[in-house]
């Protein structure tokens, strides 16, 4: 039998690149095109695959090894095929795969024609296209809507940057998509179309990652401390083509498999073992509020009793729900409520907003913030988190605060960031515009992340007093409900006053009830005089 030396072919680059999987071993018998090796450099991951058919001898490469072109990774006896002879050496010639053209950057020309790119979203995950709004072939106008996209925690329109004619529609409804993803080509205004040059290919061999549908980039799968695989979702999977191949013909969600290869790659035998496992596991419970630990939720057939109609929740809801059924039951809460005398603040914020020309309008919100910031520096526990362990708080330095914003589709909490460097105008301003983004389904990821204690006023709504849900991982939360004038004690007589029901929901594993009262008594000695923040 003739032996063939299997080298690193052309991978696109002359420096050294990573050995992050060996998939076969001495005496395996593999197929011509099989892969042999997986590559990883700073922009690709590369699949070596077999030129020849026959068994493996000896394999010159470890994982973690770094190597060039021409390195040795095995040797392989060449099969014999039926009716002839062995089979003759064959020289580690490159197998010819067209290389891929680079993706177009965000309104690039390419003969007259641009190409409509995913903008900053403020996440590296992949996200929902929910919506797609247009077709080849229709006209659309600058900043007119292309598609809606959808994350865990908000629901945003990305509009053309140009008007001009759809030329082709590069994702559809159900795609997950990531900032830079292209979503249309498009002809644009007064732009005479030309022809786009097709790119030159070059024989390398080089299979790059293979994505998840209409998704341009993978990241490795981020893995805890104890070895288990973090909860991410399929668009940052670290895979390559032969494993996701093989996860979709077993059925297997490559989100819920361990991986154990470098760099927290996903292997063939790791899917193996994840299949192993799921058929030995006994089934899981399908009541609602399986997995809580608590008795389970019977289901209900209301039906019986009279005429139903259901309604689907929408994806903001449902991510709602699960975070805060997840927050009431692992956080112990417990909630203080007192009353702060703002007469004088209201009398001097309508003063104010008398005098002011620019359009911003002074709330009693936006001075709460400011107060917050100011009580939360007192007692910088409630600006801190308890880490997952239970073991350390984390006090954060920087003061960021979320505000709860009702819209249709559910609850927003755009944040207000570094609010301690910010005056109350400026405060009332920035909220202004996260409301008007709120409503118009433009808020991103990156507006709703980040803060250290949130603040949920219903005082436009009505109502006296509220218990709200810690927004975990923060560890306390201010509710506000609609002020209203008082009889109030002044020692001689009852004064007319007007008074803001506040209520401090905490976390009871890193705050005393002696903690919440003394924190909720300064905030609401502020909100009567807020001169002494200047002390």
């Amino acid at each position: 039998m003739a032996t063939t030396e299997v080298k690193v072919p052309d991978v696109g680059t002359d420096k050294p690149v990573d050995v992050i999987e060996i998939s076969v071993k001495p005496g395996d018998m593999v197929a011509a095109e099989q892969t042999l090796i997986v590559l990883e450099s700073d922009k690709a991951t590369v699949e070596v695959p077999s030129p020849v058919a026959g068994k493996v001898v000896s394999i010159a490469l470890k994982v973690g090894d770094k190597v060039t072109q021409g390195a040795l990774i095995l040797v392989v006896e060449a099969q014999a095929v039926r009716g002839e002879g062995a089979m003759p050496p064959t020289a580690p010639v490159p197998v010819p795969v067209p290389a891929p053209a680079p993706a177009p950057a965000p309104g690039a020309v390419a003969g007259g024609v641009l190409t409509l790119s995913v903008p900053d979203i403020g996440t590296d995950k992949g996200v929902d296209v929910i919506e797609v709004s247009v077709k080849p072939g229709d006209t659309v106008a600058k900043e007119q809507t292309l598609i809606v996209l959808e994350s865990d925690k908000a629901t945003m329109e990305v509009p053309a940057e140009a008007a001009g004619k759809v030329v082709a529609l590069l994702v559809k409804k159900g795609d997950k998509v990531r900032q830079g993803t292209p979503i249309v080509t498009l002809e644009a205004a007064g732009v005479a179309s030309a022809p786009v040059a097709q790119a030159a290919s070059a024989p390398v061999v080089a299979v790059l990652d293979e994505p998840e549908p209409r998704e341009l980039e993978q990241k490795p799968a981020p893995v805890s401390g104890s070895g288990s695989p973090a909860v991410v979702s399929a668009a940052d999977v670290h895979a390559g083509p032969a494993v996701r191949k093989l996860a979709r013909e077993l059925g297997v969600v490559l989100a819920e498999v361990a991986a154990t290869g470098l760099k927290g790659r996903v292997t063939r035998d790791d899917v193996h073992a994840h299949v192993k496992k799921r058929m030995s596991a006994p089934a899981a419970p399908a009541a609602v509020g399986a997995g809580s630990g608590l008795p389970e939720l019977p289901r209900i057939d209301f039906a019986k009793w009279g005429p139903v109609e259901e309604l689907a929740l929408n994806k903001l809801r449902r991510v709602s729900a699960q975070n805060l059924h997840r927050a009431w039951v692992h956080i112990p809460h417990v909630t203080q409520h007192d009353d702060a005398d703002i007469t004088s603040l209201e009398e001097f914020r309508v003063s104010e907003n008398a005098r002011l020309k620019d359009g911003v309008k002074l709330t009693m919100l936006a001075f709460l913030v400011k107060a917050c910031v100011g009580a939360l520096k007192q007692y910088p526990k409630f600006n801190s988190s308890l880490d997952v362990g239970g073991e350390k708080l984390i006090v954060k330095n920087y003061w960021h605060i979320g505000i709860a914003v009702d819209t249709p589709d559910g609850l927003v909490v755009p944040v207000i960031r570094d609010a301690d460097r910010k005056g109350v105008l400026e405060i009332a301003r920035e909220m202004g515009e996260l409301s008007r983004k709120a409503r118009d389904k433009k808020l991103t990821p990156a507006d709703m992340s980040g803060a250290t204690f949130s603040i949920s006023s219903l005082g436009g709504i009505g109502g006296t007093a509220f218990t709200p849900i810690v927004n975990w991982p923060e560890v306390a939360i201010l509710g506000v409900s609609r002020s209203a004038m008082k009889p109030v004690w002044d020692g001689k007589a009852f004064q007319p006053r007007l008074m803001l029901p506040l209520s401090l929901s905490y976390d009871h594993r890193v705050i005393d009830g002696a903690d919440a009262a003394r924190f909720i008594t300064y905030l609401s000695g502020l909100m009567a005089d807020l001169r002494r923040l200047t002390l």
